[in-house]
């Protein structure tokens, strides 16, 4: 059964599957679709075509579905997809994609994202993603599974940040974040792998050896990132199982990099 407070405002076109719950004076407009479970706290704007998967908690004062903040936006119909069990807490804002990219804003499944997060439009979040406070991802910014970004952090728009990745505190990102990449400052600059995150979810020893090897390959020996990755490479085709495919992963990815990738 959907449970709506007198005091909200759903719009009779809007779809509400079954075990919704719409808290106080929350507005949820004609093109929303929300799926089984999931719960605005109060005070929640949904608006544009928004799709919000099963089981997510959004709290108060949150802004989700809201046009771009780009000047070349000109209504076009553009969407916003969330997946399932997030948890958003409160006064962030996410915003619909635009033309100019694929038309869509994404934020996976069991994300936990703090107050005051932005994620702007055409925004690409995965899976397993923290967002401390006043987290800032510019357009068109790309996050990667189990990405942790401190308090503060601000992401450039267009900058990619692979599977894995810790910022510290106030870190700006202007560049493309490898995978398994420990970080902070202003700019940024890498300070490692992130081995504590990859202890806590189940990386063996053998495992972050193989990419703290990796590391030093790409960021201590003086080579071009030419070199460096035909040198990983190499390393990828003595490797089997896991430790390949964590080298496939930092290989396909500094593939792609268009931005460059950040320096010490």
């Amino acid at each position: 059964m959907v449970r709506i407070h007198p005091t909200a405002l759903v719009d009779s076109a809007a779809e509400l599957a079954d075990e919704v719950d719409i808290g106080p004076y929350c507005v949820v407009g004609p093109q929303v679709r929300i799926d089984s479970g999931t719960r605005l706290v109060s005070h929640v704007s949904v608006q544009g075509r928004t799709r919000i998967g099963r089981d997510n908690l959004i709290h108060s004062f949150c802004s989700i579905g809201a046009i771009p903040q780009d000047k070349k936006y000109a209504g076009e119909p553009t969407e916003l997809h969330i997946g399932a069990r997030n948890t958003i807490r409160e006064c962030c804002t996410f915003n619909v994609g635009t033309a100019q990219d694929v038309g869509i804003t994404r934020v996976g499944d069991d994300n936990w994202i703090m107050a005051y997060v932005h994620v702007a439009h055409d925004c690409q979040v995965g899976n397993h993603v923290v967002f401390a406070n006043s987290t800032q991802l510019a357009g068109h910014v790309h996050v990667g599974d189990w990405t942790v970004l401190g308090g503060f952090t601000g992401v450039h728009q267009f900058v990619h940040i692979g599977a894995h990745v810790m910022a510290g505190i106030a870190a700006v990102l202007t560049q493309d974040v490898p995978p398994f990449v420990l970080l902070g400052g202003t700019p940024a600059v890498p300070h490692g792998i992130n081995a504590e995150g990859l202890r806590r979810r189940g990386f063996s020893a053998e495992r972050i050896a193989g990419l703290r090897r990796a590391y030093r390959l790409l960021y201590r020996q003086g080579l071009s990132l030419e070199q460096a990755r035909a040198r990983l490479a190499e390393q990828r085709v003595a490797q089997q199982g896991e430790a390949a495919a964590d080298l496939g992963q930092l290989l396909d990815f500094l593939a792609a990099s268009n931005r460059g990738i950040v320096r010490p």
